[in-house]
């Protein structure tokens, strides 16, 4: 049986949840109407996992998520809108241990209240069977000297970093990322799935992290080595030729994905771009197959990948499917993989 605790303010969302798992015979529930309420249920209920709401009166979701962290750790799934303000406070959640997030469901009947249902089931069931962990710092020093490598002449970069990632993603990338070096030599292109007003402000909280430039590929531009590009959300992203340069370039959604932005879209697009051996596939922590068939056939070609390790992984599913394909060069923890890359590239 899986202990489930619904946090909100709003009573007809706490009704939404009820009515939603109601037929799900190994779910049991709980309420909580504000954060103060969700921390005294944490210990007399003792949930496997968590529906928490950014916005609540007494205690907000911030709050009450960094006292569920210290006293009980256990798996969160954020509950927001789909909002700039509220993605900012969703990214910070996700930072301090949150697993996952979903759209707040939509009231008054609207028909929101029954397309997302599936979704919110799959992704509680997933962040209850996940690993929960105390935000780490990543290695000192890593990130602090260039690379020796030199930078690509104007025009096409030498190669890719392909990196695809889902559930738990965001504090994996915040852990990875700054530690790659001023200089790297390769452009890298991140695929995370988030709706599309989350991945702007999360690429702007990645820059200020990073020694590399990051943004949001939220038009066509040309790919440019030591730059790291965040698939826009709410929509596919795929390579092409313009001007002379390979650009990224953002792209109505494949109605054949389950998952957007679709990693499989980009990579399958990335090999059509370079031959493999220019060509490096990164597989972390996410829910489901995405990209990783695509990832796997890149590793046929003779092209490099890594897949991060289960013990590392929040939800070890796209990893994992990578690995069951045999088509992980590599295996490792995410903290080893910056370290990876860089011996890859600087040799």
């Amino acid at each position: 049986m899986t202990k489930l605790l619904v946090v909100d303010d709003s009573a007809l969302v706490r009704k939404y949840f009820k009515d939603l798992f109601a037929a799900e015979p190994d779910f049991e529930l709980d309420f909580a109407r504000s954060g103060r309420e969700a921390v005294l249920r944490l210990h007399s209920f003792e949930p496997d996992v968590l529906t928490l709401d950014v916005n609540m009166p007494e205690m907000d979701g911030l709050t009450a998520l960094s006292q569920i962290m210290s006293e009980r750790p256990t798996p969160v799934v954020m509950v927001s809108a789909l909002t700039t303000q509220d993605a900012q406070a969703t990214l910070e959640a996700l930072a301090l241990g949150a697993v996952d997030h979903i759209a707040k469901p939509g009231l008054g009947g609207t028909p929101g209240l029954r397309e997302i249902g599936d979704q919110i089931r799959q992704k509680v069931r997933a962040a209850a069977r996940s690993r929960v962990r105390a935000p780490q710092r990543a290695p000192a020093g890593a990130a602090r000297h260039a690379f020796k490598a030199p930078l690509a002449a104007a025009g096409d970069p030498p190669g890719l970093v392909v990196i695809g990632v889902s559930t738990g993603g965001p504090r994996v990338l915040e852990a990875m990322l700054p530690q790659l070096p001023l200089g790297f030599p390769w452009p890298l292109v991140v695929v995370q799935h988030m709706p599309g007003t989350f991945t702007g402000p999360f690429a702007q909280r990645l820059d200020r992290q990073c020694v590399l430039q990051v943004q949001e590929a939220s038009e066509r531009m040309p790919l440019e080595c030591g730059h790291v590009y965040v698939a826009q959300g709410g929509r596919d992203a795929v390579l092409l030729r313009h001007g002379g340069r390979v650009c990224i370039a953002p792209k109505a959604e494949d109605p054949g994905q389950l998952w957007h932005p679709s990693v499989d879209v980009l990579m399958r697009s990335a090999l059509g771009m370079f031959p493999p051996r220019a060509l490096i596939g990164v597989m972390l922590t996410g829910m489901g197959y995405d990209g990783a068939e695509a990832m796997a056939e890149l590793h046929r070609q003779g092209g490099r990948t890594v897949a991060e390790s289960e013990d590392s992984a929040v939800v070890w599913g796209m990893p994992g499917e990578l690995v069951k394909r045999r088509g992980a060069s590599q295996v490792a923890r995410h903290e080893e993989i910056p370290v990876i890359l860089t011996r890859w590239l600087g040799r």
